[in-house]
Formats: structure tokens, C-alpha cells, sequence
């Protein structure tokens, strides 16, 4: 794969950690990387943005693009219309996808909020921008209750579109993950309908470089490059009889 689309089934939910612990590994297997940012809203000119969290936590190797910059933390339409500002269209998130594919081994684009979110009057996503891409979606979710809905009604609005949700990962576990984070462990593959590919630990955007670098390859699968076991997390975290549910 040369172009991953990285989106959420909402918001603060470690799309911009999963991002970057894929990053890493990819770094890590001698690949170039670069991460596409479409549209970063909440931050003000001159602070840093989430492709620049991913450089910190990655690597400098890793070569970041943003299109545009909005100064509240609102979906980008809605972002964009307020600071008088030209919306990012799905083409244009195409095309400098393209051009950096055309350089690097992998390419990451990063959405904002959930899937659906507009980027414009017209009611554009994220996910036409893959369309146009044909690029597999990386699905960041959260762990507690309502993930399953939530996550569920990603997939299902990317199967809709034409789309393939390439896997799921958990994209903030708990350090003491409560009963339904733990059940929602072994559910939702069969939930979604993809597998379960990674989970990343609360904290872990709090770690420095060298060790997030380090511990990134036990989060993710083999399908992200890492070494992440699904099964054997299911059978230490799940509850007494639950097992990893199989994606259909």
C-alpha cells in the first residue's frame, strides 16, 4: 500500500498516535514516510499541529504536509466559513497525496474528527478524497461504550462508498480498562466487520521518541508491520470466555 487514509470514529480518540506509531515501523523497515494533513483546525499560526506531533513521536525522517490551517477547533467547513478562509476539497487532498506518493514509500493521510465531516459546502468528506485515491481506510477507535455503534457505522458508510476499511485499531486502551472496553475487545471485529489491528496504550503520545519508536511495533499487527498479537491480548484483557470475534 502507497496511500493509507488514517480516520476516526470521532474525535480525541489517538488518530495522530496511531499515525505515528504507523509511521515508525514504517521508518523502522527502511521505508520513506510522509503524512498528509488536509485540514488542521483548533491550532493557532506557529503552534505546533498534529503532522508536527507525528514528527515528534516518529521521527524527523518523516516528511509532513498541511493544506490548511484553521484557528477554531470546529469540522473544517464549518472552520473554514468562519475564518473567511477557502475550504480544502477532496481533489485537492488527491492530488497532494499523489504527488508525495510519487516521492515516498508511504503516504498517511490523516483526517480530522470522524469520517463523514465536512470539508466543504458540498458536503465533502474524507471519504471522497479516498475515493479518488482507491486508498484503503485505517479505522481509529475509541475503547469504551458506543464503539461499537460508532465504528460499525464507519465501515458500514465505507463499504456504502466503495471503500475497503483495511482494519481497527484501538486507539487509547486503558490502563485499567473497565468491562465494557474489555468486551468491546473481543466485539469488535464482528462489529465492524474488519479486523482488529492494533491497540495503542493510554499515555502513549506521552513518551519520548526513542522509547514510543521502541514499543511501537508491539501495538500494531503484522498488517501495520508490527508484531501485535490480537489473540493472545483478547485472552489477557477480555473477560473469562470471550474471544477475539472474527471480522466478517
Amino acid at each position: 500500500m502507497t496511500v493509507i487514509v488514517v480516520s476516526g470514529t470521532g474525535t480525541e480518540i489517538g488518530k495522530t498516535v496511531t499515525t505515528a506509531a504507523v509511521a515508525a515501523l514504517a521508518l523502522a523497515a527502511g521505508r520513506s514516510v510522509a503524512v498528509l494533513k488536509p485540514a488542521q483546525t483548533g491550532v493557532a499560526p506557529g503552534e505546533a499541529g498534529d503532522a508536527d506531533e507525528v514528527t515528534r513521536l516518529a521521527g524527523d525522517e518523516v516528511t509532513t504536509l498541511e493544506l490548511a490551517r484553521f484557528p477554531e477547533p470546529l469540522a473544517p467547513n464549518t472552520a473554514a466559513r468562519r475564518a473567511g478562509m477557502a475550504p480544502v476539497r477532496p481533489y485537492e487532498v488527491a492530488e497532494a497525496a499523489e504527488k508525495l506518493a510519487a516521492e515516498h514509500d508511504l503516504v498517511l493521510v490523516e483526517g480530522a474528527g470522524g469520517l463523514l465531516v465536512r470539508y466543504d459546502d458540498e458536503g465533502a468528506t474524507l471519504a471522497d478524497a479516498a475515493r479518488l485515491l482507491d486508498a484503503p481506510v485505517l479505522v481509529v477507535a475509541s475503547a469504551g461504550l458506543g464503539t461499537l455503534n460508532m465504528t460499525a457505522l464507519t465501515t458500514e458508510a465505507l463499504r456504502a462508498r466503495g471503500l475497503t476499511p483495511l482494519g481497527v485499531v484501538v486507539g487509547s486502551w486503558p490502563a485499567a480498562p473497565d468491562l465494557a472496553s474489555r468486551c468491546n475487545l473481543a466485539d469488535l471485529p464482528e462489529s465492524a466487520g474488519a479486523g482488529l489491528i492494533g491497540v495503542i496504550p493510554e499515555g502513549a503520545g506521552s513518551l519520548e521518541r526513542a522509547d514510543f519508536r521502541a514499543r511501537a511495533g508491539g501495538w500494531l499487527a503484522p498488517d501495520l508491520g508490527g508484531t501485535w498479537d490480537g489473540a493472545a491480548f483478547a485472552a489477557r484483557e477480555a473477560p473469562e470466555g470471550f474471544t477475539l470475534g472474527p471480522a466478517l
